[in-house]
């Protein structure tokens, strides 16, 4: 299936591997970018070396296109791994919270493309005026941190507002083949896909996370700013409904999530090792698309899947006359 996405990357289908802090690391990188995507590190959990250490194991697993996703908000995030980014190998840089123009061009320079996450149309103009390779319209939807504009208004709003310059990308709730042929009909040219990718034998995960996310309902998710002080879509628990119910002891990014430390609420970044983690009160975070995943499926049959079904549904759509 191609579109401008795939043309630009590389890649053979348009589909992207959300780079989810805690869950996208090499093994299931390499195996939705084997299998035509595009894979993509998440980075916002990593320490250097770890990120080092993941871009090489992805490297070693695969020779496709991979990128790195990185939290641009944490300060000194961009000036101390742009270059390792650049040395082991990745062909795009995603930024989370904006990118500094500046980057872009060192990026540039060093053949590595830009894209960026948005979740208003001032941010996409924003990230095509910095020089960005390709946007992310990412709904309100999307698990993680997250903005206030739904998927379906969202998307063909800064495909209008981008007109053309650059490749929008839809993410948001999208977990099958329907989603990407929906974001196709609404001017994009892929899908961006989390939660999906979580529920995956290869993704990593903390004791607990795959369980609670096949259990869970398509409304049992939140936005909470209980874990970093930030919007967030998890799974509603104890500690969300706690903060719910008393807004007045939240902190400002970073302190709240400095603060879920302290409470031992926030193992992300522990992986299938961690230790202390209970589901009552850890940030999950999770997509509205949770309801309809009831099993793990590797990953290169997600990819597959997706795309078979894209492409059935856009057939059934081309044999309704008006």
């Amino acid at each position: 299936m191609r579109t401008r996405l795939t043309d630009l990357l590389g890649i053979d289908q348009p589909v992207m591997l959300a780079g989810m802090g805690g869950v996208s690391y090499s093994r299931l990188v390499a195996a939705v970018s084997e299998a035509g995507g595009f894979g993509c590190l998440g980075a916002s959990t990593m320490s250097t070396p770890e990120l080092i250490e993941e871009m090489a194991a992805v490297r070693a697993a695969t020779s496709k296109p991979f990128g790195v996703d990185l939290l641009t908000a944490v300060a000194g995030s961009i000036e101390t791994n742009i270059g390792h980014v650049i040395d082991g190998g990745a062909s795009v840089f995603v930024a989370g919270l904006g990118v500094p123009r500046e980057a872009v061009d060192h990026l540039h320079a060093n053949n590595v493309l830009v894209g960026s996450m948005c979740g208003k149309v001032r941010h996409a103009l924003a990230a095509v005026a910095s020089g960005c390779d390709f946007v992310v319209a990412q709904g309100t939807e999307a698990g993680g941190h997250t903005g206030t504009v739904a998927t379906f208004p969202l998307v063909p709003q800064i495909v209008d507002a981008v007109d053309g310059k650059v490749p929008v990308v839809a993410a948001g709730g999208i977990f099958d083949g329907r989603g990407l042929a929906a974001a196709l009909a609404l001017g994009a040219e892929g899908v961006w896909v989390g939660t999906r990718f979580i529920a995956t034998p290869e993704a990593r995960g903390l004791p607990g996370y795959k369980d609670t996310l096949l259990a869970t309902a398509e409304d049992g998710t939140v936005i909470s700013r209980a874990f970093s002080g930030k919007t967030m879509r998890v799974v509603r628990n104890e500690r969300t409904n706690h903060y719910e119910q008393h807004p007045d002891q939240l902190l400002p990014f970073p302190k709240m999530l400095g603060q879920a430390f302290k409470d031992e609420a926030w193992h992300l970044g522990g992986g299938e090792d961690a230790t202390g983690v209970d589901p009552d009160k850890e940030g999950y975070p999770c997509g509205q698309g949770v309801g309809a995943i009831d099993s793990l499926v590797p990953a290169a049959q997600i990819v597959a899947d997706i795309v078979a079904e894209a492409e059935r549904t856009l057939e059934r759509l081309a044999g309704i006359k008006g």
